[in-house]
């Protein structure tokens, strides 16, 4: 699977939904009075983001080949602010050349920025905390209305091996530097709006720059973490026929019955696979706001996404908009896996006698094995009665 055209396909779906006032035309404006200039009604219609009819601005760009002279017109000590330049720049009607070289310095006027930041500060920041709020009451609610599940007849009081040391290290790097990058990014992204009015502008400053360093150097360990935990456990997380009677069932989570289950039952996989399949490309988007304008990942997605489904998405994208879409789809994904995380936590700390000792000192009891896990029990007993090991 091609994590990039997913992830590409989800921000650009994502950013249409969340903005379908973009579509809107501007009505038909007579511009006589005006000698052919916008007017307010432009101004504030571009303001919230709905198309202007630009014609005033792309039919009147004077001459080209007076206006191709760019040495003349712009300078390194700003020379001279022609509008029928930077008109010719803006309708690629000259083609301008820059001596510093690099994929974003021939960028001379880049109009998505707004679109970008008034969805990161909007619908991403507001749908995403409602979604974090969200999941945290309803496990509050669940877990007054179903209770912890207890071990039926108590513990025995007898363990046996569930994780081996290196499996523990693996896992508890993956959730401890996930922990950590998921509050650093929370405070990058929500801290102008919800902490500065809090503990201050002051205050606020070395917080959000030591966040960033954080989250930027951790974010490598994640990647650590995740390529260890999926090598070690893939193969116990290929989906089976079993699974689908473990979901049938509820998985004992909302009843009393126990469903056969090996070392992962199906509740297991989903997450495993929710956290391989979203970490990488969490980490790919990452990786392309950590090395800015070097890993581009939407305008050929988008090409090929067009070619399959017919639809229009934007290819021409300039290197600033890679980093924009990078930025929100590297929100939206993490908003996602924290509400996933968030569930696991529960489930493996207050929600469940007997899980939390699976991966603390990775011994568990043996009858809470043989209730949620019977056929890796079964499996272990029989390895280790030919004289194998767990």
């Amino acid at each position: 699977m091609n994590f990039k055209l997913l992830g590409a396909a989800v921000v650009a779906l994502t950013v249409l939904a969340f903005s379908p006032a973009w579509a809107e035309e501007a009505p038909a404006v007579d511009r006589t009075a005006t000698g052919g200039a916008q007017t307010l009604e432009d101004i504030l219609r571009r303001q919230e983001q709905l198309k202007v009819d630009e014609s005033f601005r792309s039919e009147n760009l004077g001459d080209p080949a007076r206006a191709a002279p760019m040495t003349d017109q712009l300078g390194t000590r700003g020379g001279v602010s022609d509008a029928e330049v930077w008109r010719s720049i803006r309708y690629n009607k000259i083609d301008p050349t820059v001596q510093s070289p690099g994929p974003a310095n021939g960028v001379m006027i880049q109009d998505e920025g707004i679109a970008w930041y008034k969805l990161r500060e909007g619908p991403v920041i507001t749908y995403g905390g409602l979604a974090l709020l969200g999941i945290v009451v309803l496990l509050v609610v669940f877990y007054f209305v179903r209770g912890k599940i207890m071990i039926d007849g108590g513990p025995a009081g007898t363990t046996i091996e569930r994780f081996k040391a290196i499996e523990r290290f693996g896992h508890w790097l993956l959730a401890g530097s996930f922990i950590a990058l998921g509050l650093t990014g929370l405070i990058t992204l929500m801290g102008r709006s919800f902490l500065i009015p809090v503990i201050g502008a002051d205050a606020f400053a070395p917080l959000a720059a030591g966040s960033k360093w954080l989250h930027n150097n951790i974010a490598w360990a994640f990647m650590l973490g995740l390529v260890m935990t999926f090598v070690m456990w893939v193969t116990h997380n290929i989906p089976s026929k079993l699974d689908w009677q473990w979901i049938k069932a509820g998985g004992g989570i909302f009843t009393k019955s126990h469903p056969p289950a090996k070392k992962f039952n199906a509740g297991q996989k989903i997450i495993f696979w929710t956290v391989m399949l979203l970490g990488v490309s969490v980490s790919l988007s990452g990786l392309s706001l950590l090395f800015p304008f070097q890993m581009p990942m939407f305008a050929d997605t988008f090409g090929l996404i067009n070619s399959i489904l017919g639809t229009s998405l934007p290819t021409d994208l300039a290197p600033h908009q890679e980093m924009q879409y990078a930025n929100i789809w590297h929100s939206i994904v993490a908003f996602v896996m924290m509400v996933a995380i968030i569930a696991h936590i529960y489930i493996g700390t207050v929600g469940m006698e007997g899980a939390f000792d699976a991966m603390g000192n990775g011994q568990v009891d043996i009858e809470w094995a043989r209730q949620h896990h019977d056929l890796w029990v079964a499996e272990v007993e029989a390895r280790q009665g030919k004289g194998g090991s767990s």
